[in-house]
């Protein structure tokens, strides 16, 4: 098994007064040829928008999106008819397949908004754009793994065009949690939200990010409070 690390404070950053945002991987003007991706996984921007700001109608094509808003709440707009705020405790995903295009507000007049935008390499390319937004309860994420992103939808994820499987949780410390891949070839890629856990020998952080290739199962142990996304992706894409 092997590991890379991506230290909180190793991340890109972009401060433009009404966004704040830190880039895991490149994208933008933030480029290192070392940080490309994970497999599948492509994107992973924490970002800050400031009140009634947000990214205006922008496009997109051949990328699975997915939006996890961690405080606040987003207003989106898109040319496939959706016009639905996105909130805390919510995980959207969208297909653009084809080309969709979209914009994110900010609800709020007063207060920021704090969401991780994760872009995922689809399976196939130029299929019918398509849009999944679903509510998760916190309570069922405590020491145990909840389901947010699948391929097919179960346990009442949102859908995306990949067979990559998102899940998060909330760990108590001095508590673990195992997890076993969903497929061959895939890495498991651990995005830590808050608090200190360990895995693979490794103590993570804050928004620290650890990606595993082949680690078959792996464990999870809190050293505080923490929460945690996992996302289980391949490592091959086509």
């Amino acid at each position: 098994m092997s590991q890379v690390i991506h230290r909180a404070d190793s991340r890109g950053h972009a401060d433009h007064g009404w966004l704040n945002s830190h880039h895991t991987f490149s994208f933008a003007s933030y480029f290192d040829p070392k940080r490309m991706g994970f497999g599948a996984l492509r994107v992973i921007n924490d970002d800050v928008v400031a009140p009634s700001r947000g990214f205006g109608t922008h496009p997109h094509a051949n990328m699975e999106i997915i939006s996890v808003p961690l405080e606040g709440s987003l207003a989106h707009k898109d040319t496939m008819g959706h016009d639905f705020v996105i909130s805390k405790g919510e995980v959207q995903a969208m297909t653009a397949g084809t080309g969709v295009a979209h914009s994110e507000f900010n609800h709020s007049d007063r207060e920021s908004v704090n969401f991780l935008q994760i872009w995922v390499l689809p399976r196939l390319m130029g299929v019918k754009p398509a849009y999944s937004q679903k509510t998760f309860e916190p309570n069922e994420r405590v020491n145990r793994w909840q389901l947010v992103v699948s391929p097919d939808g179960r346990q009442g994820s949102v859908t995306i065009n990949q067979d990559a499987h998102f899940s998060m949780a909330k760990i108590d410390v001095g508590r673990s949690l195992d997890y076993e891949l969903q497929g061959d070839d895939h890495g498991a890629y651990i995005f830590v939200i808050s608090g200190n856990v360990k895995v693979d020998g490794e103590t993570l952080g804050p928004r620290d990010g650890l990606g595993l290739t082949d680690p078959k199962l792996l464990t999870i142990a809190a050293e505080s409070d923490a929460e945690i996304l996992l996302m289980d992706v391949p490592m091959t894409v086509i």
